[in-house]
């Protein structure tokens, strides 16, 4: 009974574990692809949460009085919002949707204060109204909406006339009736993209108060007509895609889909909505008036060209995750094998004794294994497939289940016909050991020499190419479908497929560790067994001796071990790494609590964010591009970044700025003290001059000194360098030595804001995101930006996938290692049975077995641990975590330090346990059953 339940226990265990790894192996290219989908949907959202992804915008002139002709503006603007909605390419049909239109006009005066009168047809509808009515169409009266908080500013009332007279609006003399108050309340896009709606602003300098109010589009044209102005029309749109629709276009064939639908869709609605259309001129019409060609602005092919460059990236980490998993899945499979053999092999040896052949043998158990290997496998894809929106890779779920079932069979041949498996080796065989050893060698190498020179791009090329052609096609049909008409259907399997070198990098990574740790901590076991050899008790040296000796016995333990640990520490390694880089990042791209790029371009609103709540401190940043030469002998220097910032403000608002110590020390932050400008360089020694020309006029450079170290990562200048790309050489001075350069001079300038209780709430009021298209200032604030790093859809990916497949192979980990200690347990058995019949006790034979199994286990943490922190070093550009940060540089590497000693913890544990058990069974069980008269392979 309990060798036919060991038989069927070890059969079901058989099929469990290929259960497990076919689920895996069929079934994680359709979850990578979901999230992949989840991803690069979270991505989108967030890229249109606080501006619409498309905008088609046209400018049109005031009505023209044709005989007989009649036109409502408002539905003329709903028939143009239909009809590019249904010119969306077929790809992205049902996605791609009409958001919102909107006409802003210029400002008017009224009630007091500098009015905004919008049209938005998302206004909000008559449940918003805690007064009055929403604004209807009158021939000689706008009617006005405005929100409680501009009712009480401006001290306005329901039924109210007010005169409208010229502002940045001209010759206008309209009166406008009050018809309505609403409750800007809510998270509604309208609030945050015309913050004036929901809140009026105070005047700065003795200017007016600003506010906003709604009107209808035939109180825009009745304004518009009495002004002879040109307006201009936003028709917004968002491309709001689920997980299983955006995962149609992560693969090669989705992403040539994409950008062909984006290049596509832009000059399908300029056809359907102006079919005469001409270049620069008014030759189209929205009813009465006319209007130019659409023109469509969109930061979403942006968005999705970053996200591609991220999601190779993560592919890295995800696939070094998965590929472990498989090796340590294989791992347990062949110990598990293993223990089938040896319970068999008393029995084969038999009929090999009775005539039986090798390959008989190996046939048998073959057929054997084969209902548990098809069980595995069936379970496997019933698991893969139970996965919802996915296509199970059913292939390679067979090739792993044939994998796993050819093991049995290959190593009973193996064991009956020279006992190379199961025994100790014979000195003959070292040679055919180091030459294994030297292959593993030689493959780790060389596979990460090839990952290292190929990077990922070898990987993409293929979808590059495709992208290409993608675009290359965009004036053809749209893009085309896969099978069911879903697009992309047959790019998202091959793109998301498995990469045969990145997979095997690992596994030949943890081969070669423990090649090395097989063949160098037997010697230090062997000096710490002599050392214990001097005293008076035999446990020492009995364990560490049996433990050096059998320590290329202990291999499979140690890749299992190994591999597991270098995953974890890699994962807990990455996460931890993309974490702080995030928040530096972020910092960087902010430069301070908050930050307006383009402050020389609109200085009244760097006035207002300057007088804004909670701003206690303000620092200007300034950037020229210069391609100077030397003035000694007239050599280029290189194009370079000549920034310039307010040196003592700086030190006092961010007393860590390394910039601003940098220009302190050099002592320059006392401004203009010549014709020449004095600078920091990168590159240059001091007392070097460097000359351009600005204006014909030559502007000399003089360097005080070099640039120190810490400087070009400040995150003061990262506003403005990161606005540009990367420059040769940087030059820093303070911002009175560029005094005499005019404000449209400067690249970029920016003003930084510090506060400890900045009102971000009141900061966006003042600058709402801008859309695609528009040239106003951007306001960076670092809570928002830290807000969107930490709801990264794409990390959050790579870390779901890593701790699954992480939490699974060391489920797997420990299952192989009981099952290994299972086989190795006859061979410590025996020997604590000897010592035992020589007297020695109970607990000092617990001792012996657990310092028997110590040295592989420091072994298999010292190689384990190793091998995950220089991971990221021996891929080199294969994995480059500075695309997930951002930042100037790599992101500072970091190590989950308690994550790393709680699977060092258990580990131990584990050992500790198994040996207790074993020593339990041990002293159940009677010498008898273990010591046999004549055996000699002890």
């Amino acid at each position: 009974m309990p060798r036919e339940w060991w038989r069927g226990g070890l059969a079901l265990l058989l099929s469990a574990l290929i259960c497990v790894l076919v689920a895996v192996a069929a079934g994680g290219p359709g979850v990578l692809e979901q999230l992949a989908g989840q991803a690069l949907g979270s991505r989108l959202e967030q890229a249109q949460r606080l501006a619409p992804g498309v905008v088609h915008s046209a400018r049109f002139d005031p009505e023209e009085a044709r005989i007989g002709a009649e036109s409502d503006l408002g539905a003329d603007l709903d028939g143009y919002a239909q009809a590019i909605e249904n010119s969306t390419p077929r790809s992205l049909r049902g996605a791609l949707v009409h958001d919102s239109t909107r006409v802003q006009l210029p400002t008017v005066r009224g009630a007091g204060a500098a009015l905004s009168l919008v049209y938005a047809s998302d206004a909000p509808g008559q449940e918003a109204y805690v007064a009055g009515r929403a604004p209807r169409a009158r021939d000689e009266v706008v009617e006005l909406a405005v929100s409680t908080r501009t009712r009480d500013a401006l001290r306005l009332r329901i039924g109210q006339r007010v005169p409208l007279r010229a502002g940045a609006l001209e010759n206008v003399h309209a009166v406008g009736h009050v018809t309505g108050v609403f409750r800007a309340a809510g998270e509604r896009r309208l609030w945050r993209e015309q913050p004036l709606l929901a809140r009026p602003l105070p005047g700065v300098a003795g200017a007016r108060e600003s506010a906003g109010a709604l009107i209808v589009p035939r109180g825009a044209e009745l304004l518009q007509n009495q002004a002879g102005a040109e307006l201009t029309v936003h028709w917004n749109m968002r491309l709001a895609l689920d997980g299983a629709g955006a995962a149609r276009f992560v693969g090669e064939r989705g992403e040539r889909d994409f950008r062909r639908a984006m290049a596509r869709h832009p000059l399908s609605a300029r056809e359907s909505t102006c079919r005469f259309g001409g270049y620069g001129g008014k030759s189209c019409v929205i009813g009465l008036h006319p209007a130019t060609e659409l023109e469509t602005a969109t930061e979403l092919p942006a968005v999705f060209e970053e996200f591609l460059r991220r999601w190779r990236q993560a592919t890295v980490v995800i696939s070094f995750a998965s590929a472990s998993l498989l090796g340590v899945g294989l791992a347990a499979v062949v110990v598990t094998s293993l223990l089938v053999v040896r319970r068999r092999l008393p029995a084969d040896r038999l009929l090999r004794a009775r005539g039986a052949s090798a390959t008989g043998l190996a046939l048998a158990r073959a057929a054997w294994n084969a209902p548990a290997a098809a069980l595995g496998f069936g379970a496997g894809c019933a698991v893969a497939g139970a996965v919802p929106g996915t296509s199970p890779a059913y292939g390679g779920g067979l090739a792993v289940a044939v994998l796993c079932w050819l093991l049995l069979p290959v190593l009973t041949w193996g064991a009956v016909r020279d006992r190379a498996v199961l025994r100790e080796r014979a000195p003959g065989r070292a040679g055919r050991r180091l030459v294994a050893e030297a292959v593993v060698l030689l493959l780790a190498a060389g596979g990460v020499f090839a990952l290292r020179a190929r990077g990922i791009d070898g990987a993409a090329g293929a979808a590059g190419a495709g992208g290409a052609a993608g675009m290359s096609g965009a004036d053809g049909a749209d893009g085309a479908t896969g099978v069911g008409g879903v697009p992309g259907g047959e790019g998202v399997a091959g793109a998301l497929g498995p990469d045969p070198l990145l997979a095997a990098v690992p596994v030949l990574l943890g081969l070669a560790a423990v090649a090395v740790l097989v063949r160098c901590y037997p010697w230090p076991v062997r000096l710490a067994a002599r050392w214990s050899g001097r005293g008076r008790g035999v446990v020492g040296l009995v364990a560490l001796s049996r433990a050096a000796k059998e320590a290329p016995a202990r291999g499979l333990a140690l890749l299992v071990l190994v591999v597991t640990l270098a995953g974890a520490v890699f994962g807990g390694l990455v996460s931890g790494t993309l974490a702080e880089g995030r928040r530096s990042a972020a910092a960087w791209q902010v430069g301070a609590d908050a930050s307006f790029l383009g402050a020389g371009r609109d200085p009244d609103m760097a006035a207002r964010l300057a007088r804004a709540r909670g701003v206690r401190e303000t620092v200007a940043v300034r950037q020229l591009r210069v391609d100077p030469v030397s003035g000694t002998d007239g050599g280029r220097y290189g194009i370079s970044s000549l920034i310039g910032v307010d040196a003592v403000k700086l030190r006092e608002a961010a007393g860590s700025s390394a910039a601003a110590r940098a220009l302190r020390d050099a002592g320059l932050t006392g401004g203009d003290r010549g014709r020449e400008i004095r600078v920091l360089a990168s590159e240059g020694r001091a007392g070097d001059l460097l000359t351009f020309t600005r204006h014909g006029k030559e502007v000399r450079l003089r360097i005080a000194g070099p640039l120190p170290e810490g400087v070009e990562r400040d995150p003061a200048l990262g506003p403005v360098r990161g606005a540009t790309e990367a420059r040769q050489h940087l030059l820093l001075t303070d911002n009175r030595d560029l005094g005499s350069f005019a404000a449209s001079e400067f690249e970029e300038s920016a003003l930084l804001l510090y506060g400890e209780r900045l009102d971000a709430g009141a900061l966006r009021s003042l600058v709402p995101r801008a859309a695609p298209g528009t040239a106003t200032g951007e306001l960076r604030i670092r809570t928002e930006e830290q807000a969107e790093a930490d709801d990264d859809g794409l990390i959050a990916a790579v870390d779901t996938a890593h701790t699954a497949c992480t939490a699974l192979a060391v489920l797997l980990a420990l299952l192989a290692l009981v099952l290994e200690l299972l086989l190795s347990a006859p061979a410590r058995g025996r020997t604590a049975a000897y010592l035992r019949t020589l007297g020695l006790g109970g607990r000092a034979t617990s001792a012996l077995q657990l310092l028997q199994l110590l040295p592989m286990v420091l072994a298999a943490l010292v190689g384990g641990v190793a091998l995950g922190l220089a991971l990221p070093a021996l891929l080199g550009p294969a994995l480059d975590l500075r695309v997930f940060t951002g930042g100037p540089t790599a992101p500072d590497r970091h190590v989950d330090a308690l994550f790393t000693m709680a699977l060092s913890a258990g580990l131990c544990v584990l050992v500790a346990v198994a040996v207790a058990v074993e020593t339990w069974l041990g002293r159940r069980r009677g010498l008898g059953a273990v010591l046999r008269l004549g055996r000699t392979d002890d």
